[in-house]
């Protein structure tokens, strides 16, 4: 055969496969987007190095009066680890999944942490996974505002339930060959966020 010839042959098949590959990443992200997601548990929360049910049992309002709190005010750096476990159910009849996502976490619509989850994640019609998030933030801008430091108080300080509404945007990145293309926007997902989860 005609050299020419075969590097049409190669070049359209090269595309009909990619377009395979394109329309079943499309199909598997809109299952994604159609899938539920819920926060289920906290492991190892710390703020500034104290472990979150320290200021569940403190006495003082204020923030800045605990110790290592206080120096993280002076450097304006007040760290924030630890890992959340989302749990993704997929309702579909359909496969879905991603290579990896950014991720935005915010508490009443002001950013607490972002970062990115490089794993590949694919959740079958009908079933559920748990993805561990591991969050690692320096969250002085936030809790710098008076009303924001009132706010946590109240929702840890008590032995009583308390939810609080978390936004959790999920910006998937799906693989077509060797090319990484990130979805155009972000998922958006609303969830109450129940202090027990967190003490």
């Amino acid at each position: 055969m005609n050299p020419k010839y075969k590097a049409v042959i190669f070049i359209a098949l090269v595309s009909l496969l990619s377009a395979c590959g394109l329309n079943r990443q499309k199909r598997e992200l809109k299952a994604l987007e159609d899938c539920k997601y819920q926060i289920v548990s906290a492991d190892s929360i710390y703020i500034a190095g104290l472990a979150i049910k320290e200021f569940s049992s403190a006495d003082e309002i204020n923030l800045a009066k605990l110790p290592s709190v206080a120096l993280g005010f002076l450097r304006k750096n007040i760290p924030l680890t630890g890992k959340v476990n989302l749990q993704i159910s997929n309702p579909t009849a359909k496969q879905a999944s991603i290579n990896q996502f950014d991720y935005i976490i915010l508490i009443k619509d002001r950013e607490l942490i972002s970062g990115l989850v490089d794993q590949k994640i694919s959740i079958a019609p009908g079933s559920t996974i748990k993805v561990p998030i591991h969050l690692k933030a320096n969250i002085y801008q936030l809790v710098a505002d008076p009303e924001i430091q009132q706010e946590v108080f109240d929702f840890l300080n008590t032995n009583q339930e308390r939810k609080g509404l978390v936004t959790i945007k999920i910006k998937p990145t799906i693989t077509i060959g060797h090319q990484q293309i990130k979805y155009p926007g972000y998922i958006s997902i609303d969830k109450e966020l129940s202090n027990q989860i967190l003490l």
